[in-house]
């Protein structure tokens, strides 16, 4: 199966890759099918609608952030980057976070009652 889009071109990928989200991503709730893109030696990767393709989410593992950051189950927390061209501008919301099985090829996103998660934290600091 093959989508393409302009960040990445022609991707292919197999039916059993594609990783389901019942309820969609806040604000698209229409697409429920997406593939996770890894590029190698980045911690970024890349949720990518199979429906919309050009549709395509940035994402950061929470963990590595926050290590105590709460998990559900056998999902993995990942935050949605947004993206900026200077870098300490770049954020990663810790407030709605997606949550991934990989085994089961399952995800959902979840807004967390913490008051205390940003929706913009900051994901390189200036020291």
């Amino acid at each position: 199966m093959k989508i393409q889009n302009k960040q990445f071109g022609e991707i292919e990928y197999k039916e059993d890759s594609i990783l389901k989200f019942k309820e969609g991503i806040l604000g698209f709730e229409e697409l429920k099918n997406f593939i996770l893109i890894n590029e190698k030696d980045s911690f970024f990767s890349w949720l990518t609608s199979v429906d919309q393709p050009e549709i395509i989410f940035p994402l950061f593992p929470i963990e590595l952030l926050q290590e105590e950051f709460s998990k559900e189950n056998n999902f993995e927390p990942y935050g949605i980057v947004r993206l900026d061209k200077q870098p300490e501008n770049i954020t990663i919301n810790l407030k709605a976070p997606v949550f991934i099985d990989h085994n089961e090829k399952i995800g959902f996103q979840k807004i967390s009652e913490n008051e205390e998660l940003p929706l913009d934290y900051p994901l390189f600091v200036n020291n």
